[in-house]
């Protein structure tokens, strides 16, 4: 649709020099998500990829496991007062006789691009929902070369970001380093959420023997998005909270942070790191 990236006047400052110059900056829209044609969440994101988007999301949220989960993804005709199509209002439909969630006042979620589902529960709430449970019993192994390779693969691969600068990527990687997909997004949680949306719609859930690797850091809900998607390893270029810590520890995945150069921390896990 051409909304990835806008164009805005910037004063540029070089060498105690101005100058009035047009700049490229990514584009920030909300995206509101419906389930059965009823509001569900609301994201702030960059407009791509929205259906695998909100699919991603439904996948984290524990409504669905499979492409045979899902009846139709459309966006929503009529969501402004003069009836135009703004694309983005997307509704997710189920399939006949898949559960759907209690969707009420205090169910209905704001997520940001900054922190996603703010005040996601607990633990627990990952564990009752999880439809992959088998992550533990995952038996790959990523040397520590393939893994300290990863972001450069990742970074060569943004190309949004060489344009704007100001984006979040998430990579889905075999445990042999090639890349499987790419998303970039103003938020990581929907780069991330976009990665599984598509495998899902690709019927590759779960995905067992695959490394997701995040820029930035891996808070709770990029190790929780990581679980429910059945993915074993997740690594990022920066910290993880502790809460995603933890979360790593009870599940069996394992999680790396600090991935630079030839280092890194493994957080949990590190059994399946060989070096």
């Amino acid at each position: 649709m051409g909304r990835v990236t806008e164009r805005r006047r910037v004063v540029r400052i070089r060498n105690g020099g101005a100058g009035v110059r047009p700049d490229t900056l990514v584009a920030e829209e909300p995206l509101e998500i419906r389930l059965n044609g009823r509001p569900l969440a609301i994201t702030m994101r960059t407009p791509g990829d929205d259906f695998a988007l909100a699919v991603g999301f439904l996948v984290s949220e524990g409504v669905l496991a499979d492409a045979s989960d899902l009846q139709a993804v459309t966006y929503c005709e009529g969501a402004t007062a003069d009836g135009s199509n703004t694309y983005n209002v997307v509704n997710v439909q189920l399939a006949a006789g898949v559960p759907v969630p209690d969707i009420t006042l205090e169910r209905n979620v704001y997520t940001t691009s900054s922190c996603g589902l703010c005040g996601k529960a607990s633990l627990d709430a990952v564990r009752t929902a999880s439809r992959f449970p088998g992550i533990a019993a995952d038996p790959v192994q990523v040397p520590a070369e393939v893994l300290t390779g990863l972001p450069d693969r990742l970074r060569a691969a943004q190309k949004v970001f060489d344009r704007t600068g100001g984006l979040h990527a998430a990579g889905l990687f075999t445990a042999e380093g090639e890349l499987l997909d790419l998303r970039e997004d103003v938020g990581r949680h929907n780069a991330v959420d976009k990665i599984v949306g598509r495998a899902l719609q690709a019927g590759r859930l779960p995905l067992t023997g695959a490394v997701l690797l995040v820029s930035g850091r891996a808070s709770f809900e990029l190790a929780q998005k990581a679980v429910m998607a059945g993915i074993p390893v997740l690594a990022a270029v920066s910290a993880p909270s502790s809460l995603a810590v933890d979360l790593a520890v009870e599940s069996g995945m394992t999680l790396v942070g600090f991935l630079r150069g030839p280092d890194m921390n493994i957080y949990a896990g590190e059994e399946r790191i060989t070096l």
